[in-house]
C-alpha cells in the first residue's frame, strides 16, 4: 500500500511471477518490520511515506513480497515426456510498519487498529498468492508431450499453462486494492482514522 495524502492513496502492486505441483505443502509466512517514529498519527504517516518501503515511483505503507521456487520431476515416456510432481517452496514476506518510540496512550489504540487493518489486508494478498500457486499446480502436473524424449517441449507448456493463473492473480489483487483504497474502502478508512485521532474529517 502507498503512502500518500490520507483523502487519496494509491496502491503499488507487485508483479507475481510464478513458474508449478506438490502433494503435501505449506508456505512459509513472515512479518518483518521497518522502523518509524511518531507521537501522533499524523507523524506516524509522515514517517511511513518517507520510510516505507519503495514501490514504483513511491513508497508504500505495506508490502508482501515471496520467493517461490519448485521441485520438479520430469520422465521421460513412450517418446515423449510429462510432468509427474511438482512441489513449490514458496516464502511469503509481510512488510510493515513499526513505530521505533513509545507512544502516548491516546495514539496507541490507534495505531492497533491502524497497523492491525493494514496487515489484515497484506494477509489477503498472502491468501491470493498461495492459492495462485495451487491453481498453478494443478493446470500443469500431468502435462505430457510427445516426441520429447529430452523433455525439452513439456517445460514450455508447463510454463505456457501457468500464466492464465498468474493473470487472473493479478487482476483479482488488482481489483482488492482498488475497492480497499478507494474513498471509504477499508483501508482508506484506517488511514483517516489514524490521522484523523479517530475522530471523523471535517467538512
Amino acid at each position: 500500500m502507498r503512502a500518500t495524502r490520507p483523502t487519496s492513496i494509491a496502491i503499488a502492486m507487485m508483479a507475481f511471477l510464478f513458474p508449478a505441483h506438490a502433494a503435501e505443502w505449506t508456505a512459509v509466512e513472515t512479518v518483518q518490520t521497518y522502523s518509524i517514529s511518531g507521537s501522533s498519527g499524523i507523524e506516524l504517516y509522515r514517517s511511513i511515506g518517507e520510510k516505507g518501503p519503495k514501490a514504483g515511483a513511491g513508497r508504500a505503507i505495506a508490502i508482501t513480497d515471496f520467493d517461490l521456487k519448485w521441485s520438479r520431476d520430469y520422465q521421460p515416456r513412450n517418446g515423449g515426456c510429462e510432468l509427474v510432481s511438482a512441489r513449490p517452496h514458496l516464502n511469503i514476506v509481510y512488510r510493515l510498519p513499526r513505530p521505533s518510540n513509545k507512544l502516548p496512550s491516546a495514539v496507541q489504540p490507534l495505531w492497533d487498529t491502524f497497523i492491525k487493518g493494514v496487515e489484515a489486508h497484506e494477509r489477503v494478498h498472502g491468501e491470493m498468492i498461495i492459492e495462485t500457486v495451487k491453481k498453478i499446480e494443478a493446470a500443469t502436473v500431468g502435462t505430457f508431450v510427445a516426441n520429447d524424449p529430452n523433455c525439452r517441449a513439456v517445460r514450455k507448456e508447463v510454463e505456457r499453462r501457468t500464466v492464465p493463473p498468474v493473470e487472473e492473480q493479478r487482476r483479482q489483487s488488482r481489483e482488492f486494492d482498488r475497492e480497499e483504497l478507494s474513498d471509504g474502502g477499508n483501508v482508506h478508512s484506517l488511514v483517516l482514522g489514524l490521522v484523523n485521532g479517530g475522530q471523523p474529517p471535517s467538512r
